[in-house]
């Protein structure tokens, strides 16, 4: 099941998004709401309405979003870095997410803005401590996400927070995808174009530390909340976006996340 978030004349609900459309478009698409939340025992109203009449939302509006950084070889490599001994986390706060077609604002700080393609878990249950085969009990599903980042203020400052956690930081969306396991999440393909022009194209089977170690690293030290999302690392092939720039990030099996870069007002 896709579900998303969307508001209509002033309300804000999930569906489930049915029908098939082309690659890039919403035709055909409709969604059918949501009698509760999808964190928890729902219905399907069997009201819909056309997703193309909507705005959609980011598709979760987590309490923390936990972030993987340096989690594919030849992304690595190509900042200059070592690969870690261990998991590198790092916390894009709540305020730095943004949905699908919102804009990301370029920050009045930085010089050098880089789009990152990046799978994302959406949890679904609150957990801690989660053993390596309970994992997938506790993930609801899967959505595209850029962890777009300052790269000059993450060079030049000791930490990541302002470079990685500034507003419209973490695009999400455009819905999130139930009916992927953790074995099929182990091995799609991740692509990011400008303007059209593929810039990162990698598959997450390229992972050092695949998902299961990751929610077991991280649950070990906090508990995670339904609706928190786990950001999994970026492939090979990040660059500059300017402002104008339309970007898009696309996952096999889940769609594709649209968003353009404007000047910070």
């Amino acid at each position: 099941m896709r579900i998303a978030r969307f508001s209509i004349d002033g309300n804000v609900a999930f569906g489930a998004v049915e029908g098939e459309a082309p690659p890039g478009s919403t035709e055909g698409l409709v969604l059918n709401i949501i009698k509760g939340i999808p964190f928890a025992d729902f219905e399907l109203s069997g009201t819909k309405v056309p997703l193309n009449k909507v705005r959609l939302l980011p598709p979760v509006l987590p309490n923390k979003v936990v972030a993987i950084g340096r989690n594919y070889a030849e992304h690595v490599r190509e900042l200059g870095n070592e690969v870690p001994d261990a998991p590198v986390a790092f916390f894009k706060p709540s305020t730095s997410v943004c949905g699908p077609g919102d804009p990301i604002e370029y920050p009045s700080f930085s010089q050098e803005l880089h789009h990152e393609a990046e799978l994302a878990v959406v949890i679904g249950r609150m957990c801690r401590e989660v053993p390596r085969e309970r994992v997938a009990d506790v993930i609801l599903g899967y959505t595209c996400a850029n962890d777009v980042t300052a790269r000059d203020v993450q060079k030049r400052e000791n930490q990541w927070a302002r470079a990685k956690g500034f507003d419209t930081s973490c695009p999400l969306g455009p819905w999130v995808e139930t009916d992927i396991d953790l074995a099929r999440a182990a091995d799609l393909t991740v692509q990011c174009t400008v303007n059209g022009e593929q810039r990162q194209l990698g598959r997450t089977a390229d992972m050092i530390r695949p998902i299961e170690d990751l929610i077991v690293h991280i649950t070990e030290a906090m508990t995670l909340l339904p609706g928190d999302v786990v950001l999994t690392g970026t492939p090979a092939g990040v660059s500059p976006l300017n402002v104008g720039d339309e970007v898009a990030v696309t996952i096999e099996g889940i769609g594709t996340l649209t968003n353009k870069v404007i000047k910070r007002g």
